[in-house]
């Protein structure tokens, strides 16, 4: 039994090895095989025998090296010695803002997560949805694949609380798509309450998914766009918080949750100085009140519901008093759509000249001074 355990704990930590090495070997070959300014999708093929050999040392410290000393001219399909072989496949969309892109969405499960994923995949990007409800982001996947009728979706397990979870759902990705180009920042919580009685615990589960979590996604997801430039310097990659208004303008009763928002945007200005260097381009958007997810309308939980309990909206006694209350805040009388933080979205990333910056989607509720 000994013998056996210790054979299999071997295994795993070999296993564990080559899932680290093969998610810095692709997405060094990615840019290596880039074309017209556009990196390919890798995907594992079934070798026909035709196929360049390369050979990457295991912990191999320069892979992008070896690659190009082995690979001197984009050669397609690659096979990787002990790692399989690999084909580039380049989008044929054309229309598509974001077409071929390979995109991380946090907190995709459902709500806004969801709905983002949704658009990056119509607009032609492979997506991986991302959440800690495992049964809830791969039904998400799947209901995208159905409606697309393609493999465009995946959905991954991941703690964005947790280190190791992100680098496992992050080396997953690497796996199936071949690297990253956007990961957006979007899994976040609210627990709302007054700073004299919020408890200790709840402060803690707001900090640790919206700003440790945000910490730890970029920590995860840097190293492999930056391989992928250090290959194609010329093609970056785009990093997208999800914030808040509430990270723009304080919140009455509800401090640990724009206390965290603030401090993702602090994250934000500070990723976005270092990460240049790596052609990652680094900013947040703040959105106004998403009435239709679950954040604000799940009946148990939601914001209309805490908000109501809480009396943080004087003389509300139902959830659409709350509502009313919260609309008459914004001069365009409405809450904020997924339509409205795409179009956010597509601009960050279209836009080559900005980086840094905590772009609000309010109605002009907040306006920058």
């Amino acid at each position: 039994m000994k013998t056996d355990a210790l054979c299999a704990m071997r295994y795993a930590k070999n296993k564990e090895s080559k899932t680290i090495m093969l998610s810095k070997i692709l997405p060094a070959l990615r840019g290596v095989l880039a074309e017209n300014n556009a990196l390919p999708r890798l995907i594992k093929t079934e070798p026909t025998g035709d196929e360049t050999v390369i050979s990457i040392t295991p912990g191999c410290e320069d892979v992008l090296a070896e690659i190009k000393q082995q690979l001197p001219a984009p050669i397609n399909p690659v096979t990787i010695e002990g790692y399989g072989t690999y084909t580039a496949i380049f989008s044929d969309d054309t229309t598509g803002r974001v077409a071929g892109k390979i995109a991380i969405v946090t907190g995709a499960a459902q709500g806004f997560g969801y709905e983002i994923a949704c658009s990056l995949a119509r607009e032609g990007a492979w997506v991986a949805l991302a959440d800690i409800n495992e049964e809830g982001v791969k039904q998400a996947a799947a209901k995208i694949n159905s409606e697309l009728k393609s493999d465009t979706a995946v959905g991954v397990v991941v703690n964005v609380a947790d280190k190791k979870s992100l680098n496992s759902a992050v080396e997953m990705v690497v796996g199936i798509f071949g690297g990253i180009d956007l990961f957006v920042s979007n899994a976040g919580v609210l627990r709302a309450g007054s700073v004299k009685t919020l408890s200790e615990r709840d402060l803690d589960f707001v900090t640790n998914v919206n700003y440790k979590g945000y910490f730890l996604s970029v920590q995860a997801a840097a190293p492999i766009m930056a391989l992928q430039n250090q290959a194609a310097p010329q093609i970056w990659s785009d990093i997208i918080q999800v914030n808040s208004k509430s990270g723009l303008v304080g919140s009455n009763k509800n401090g640990a949750y724009a206390g965290s928002k603030f401090g993702g945007i602090g994250l934000t200005q500070s990723f976005a100085m270092e990460l240049v260097e790596d052609g990652i381009k680094v900013n947040s958007i703040c959105p106004g009140n998403f009435y239709d997810g679950p954040l604000w309308a799940d009946p148990e939980k939601g914001l209309f519901k805490q908000y109501l309990d809480s009396g943080k909206v004087p003389g509300a006694k139902t959830f659409d008093d709350v509502k009313a209350f919260y609309e008459s805040k914004v001069p365009m009388r409405r809450g904020c759509t997924t339509p409205d933080v795409m179009k956010a979205v597509f601009y960050l990333m279209e836009q080559a000249y900005e980086t840094g910056q905590a772009v609000p989607v309010t109605g002009g509720q907040v306006m920058l001074s």
